[in-house]
């Protein structure tokens, strides 16, 4: 049975475009059309004139752990699900379920719960799996635990490939390490994207990485080599190789304000994708709480391991976009672009990322201060501030 949902006299916003007025018809998860004024019929209607309302496509998270008491590496049809449900609250409307590094038995569990799950509607769609780790430097493992590191092995990433059913989408991988680069190159190969990350490679072995395939940098600045002017590491590189494209964790907490401004500067919006990283205590009290069997002390600000390193973050896609916009004063379209364009291009998905006929219906409803009033994934409203009438 075909439904239908009418949006109308709402400002429209893509990544080339700040907005303009109009209206959105959709029938189940599609984009039918978009015009200044549409005259249909409709089961459900979204009328925002008097509004200061602004319709975006759907907020894409690429690399997040848990939220709501629930983590991916719980393993569980009940953790994916609870966090599919949580998300549209935050305008995310799809997400990478991301995992960190445990036991090999511990990683397979998590793909081949995630290779099983589907999302329901009125959730955000799980477009598959960010494998963080164990293939990172022990130097550079930060929350991750060391004693489950282990060397890059594209025979041992098959075997997960296959577990998750083939819905590993990119995986974390410090190129300096053993195998590292040999690593990268059979990984892109086979169509996954290889993101440098929790490394303490130098900028010639970065500039190694992107020849053999390397397109993506994993939370620009946290645990990675820094700029320093004999060496400029991991960061100098990542300012260096515009085919890089950098996530960052704008919680002002993760990185300086300073640092992000620098970040837009050098890479431009077209570059960044906002990122929360964020784990099982995001949206509950503080606490402590568990992430790979670490204990993590959780504020109302930040989350940390007894020894006061930062062990994901709290952060929400709407204050990822809300600091952003307030540290750099980007455009309308630009944040578009960090939020949701930028990481639908990158994961290769012409369906998403855009509001335009024949996009999926994944769309995001902020007010001009970028709170999220309404959260539409494909198609069906999941999530709305007010009660509507």
């Amino acid at each position: 049975m075909m439904k239908t949902l009418l949006i109308s006299n709402i400002t429209i916003a893509n990544s080339t475009k700040d907005g303009i007025s109009g209206d959105i018809y959709i029938e189940n998860s599609e984009i039918i059309e978009i015009a200044t004024s549409i005259n249909k019929v409709a089961d459900i209607r979204i009328d925002a004139a008097g509004k200061d309302w602004i319709v975006v496509p759907g907020f894409i998270d690429i690399h997040i752990h848990g939220s709501s008491g629930f983590d991916v590496m719980d393993a569980t049809p009940e953790a994916l699900n609870g966090l599919a449900s949580a998300l549209p609250r935050e305008g995310t409307t799809s997400f990478l379920a991301t995992t960190m590094t445990q036991s090999d038995e511990a990683i397979a569990g998590a793909l081949r719960n995630a290779g099983l799950f589907n999302a329901d509607e009125r959730q955000a769609e799980m477009l598959g799996v960010h494998l963080e780790g164990p293939f990172i430097s022990a130097i550079r493992a930060g929350a991750q635990p060391v004693e489950h590191i282990t060397t890059p092995s594209f025979a041992l990433f098959e075997q997960w490939q296959e577990l998750s059913g083939n819905r590993i989408k990119i995986v974390t991988v410090a190129p300096e390490v053993e195998n590292g680069l040999a690593f990268i190159e059979k990984v892109t190969t086979s169509g996954v994207i290889a993101s440098i990350g929790h490394t303490d490679a130098t900028s010639d072995i970065v500039r190694n990485a992107v020849e053999e395939g390397a397109t993506h940098v994993t939370h620009l600045y946290n645990q990675m080599s820094p700029f320093r002017h004999r060496e400029p590491g991991v960061v100098g590189a990542a300012f260096l190789e515009d085919s890089l494209l950098v996530e960052i964790i704008v919680d002002c907490i993760h990185s300086h304000p300073k640092s992000v401004e620098l970040a837009y500067r050098q890479k431009t919006s077209n570059r960044i994708i906002l990122i929360t990283d964020a784990m099982r205590a995001k949206g509950l009290p503080p606490g402590i709480y568990d992430l790979g069997g670490q204990d993590v002390e959780v504020s109302h600000k930040a989350a940390r391991l007894r020894d006061g390193t930062l062990a994901g973050s709290i952060l929400t896609m709407e204050q990822a976009a809300q600091n952003m916009k307030a540290i750099t004063n980007c455009s309308l379209a630009e944040l578009v672009a960090m939020t949701s364009t930028n990481a639908a291009e990158q994961l290769g998905l012409s369906n998403k990322g855009r509001i335009e006929p024949g996009k999926d219906a994944d769309l995001t409803i902020i007010d001009g201060e970028w709170n999220v009033q309404m959260t539409i994934c494909r198609g069906e409203i999941a999530y709305t501030k007010e009660v509507m009438g």
